[in-house]
């Protein structure tokens, strides 16, 4: 069996190699990762857990933990977390979370990537005020949104802060909107996420 080396990748790349994983195997067969932190391990064995998958790992004497996963006999998109449909996206800031902007840019990297893997896209990811430095040149997210924008997801950024933030020339992804067409996508989203 294959072993899939995550040693030293991010989260949450090790959980969406091994969501690849499983999708390709039947029930019973299973999928390994070799990954170089607890928090890894942890985050692999809830997913596990969510997806219904019997989960064991052993530590080795190097210090990393091979992770082992069966497939379950059938994986709801729900459980696995991949259901991206009716969901909107609204981005205010060009980082995430509050406390340490180094970190907050790591982690609205890592969300958009996510984005990308879910097995259906979101329908609309909307940015305003700083949120709008994502979707421009120099944005280490514009090959992630361009993914997402192939798969048809709508991507739109505030004109008037476009302009405020004197980047309207420079916008490399989506369409230039307006307050009344962010707040009606809002409004009729299914799923709202407000970051």
């Amino acid at each position: 069996m294959d072993i899939i080396d995550v040693l030293g990748k991010p989260c949450p790349i090790p959980v969406i190699e091994a969501k690849k994983a499983l999708r390709k195997k039947a029930a019973g067969e299973q999928v390994q990762l070799l990954v170089d932190n607890d928090i890894s391990r942890q985050n692999l064995e809830k997913m596990a857990g969510g997806m219904g998958c019997p989960f064991s790992f052993e530590k080795r004497e190097d210090g990393n933990i091979l992770v082992t996963i069966t497939a379950a006999s059938s994986i709801p998109a729900a459980a696995a977390g991949d259901d991206g449909g009716g969901l909107v996206a609204a981005f205010s800031k060009n980082t995430m979370g509050t406390g340490s902007d180094e970190l907050g840019a790591i982690l609205i990297k890592a969300f958009i990537y996510s984005l990308t893997e879910l097995d259906t896209p979101p329908e609309t990811l909307l940015f305003f005020n700083s949120g709008v430095k994502l979707t421009t040149e120099g944005s280490n997210a514009i090959q992630d949104l361009k993914k997402l924008e192939e798969r048809g997801t709508i991507i739109s950024s505030c004109g008037a802060c476009l302009d405020f933030y004197q980047l309207k020339e420079k916008l490399a992804v989506g369409n230039v909107t307006n307050m009344y067409a962010i707040a009606s996508a809002m409004g009729s989203a299914g799923k709202l996420i407000n970051l």
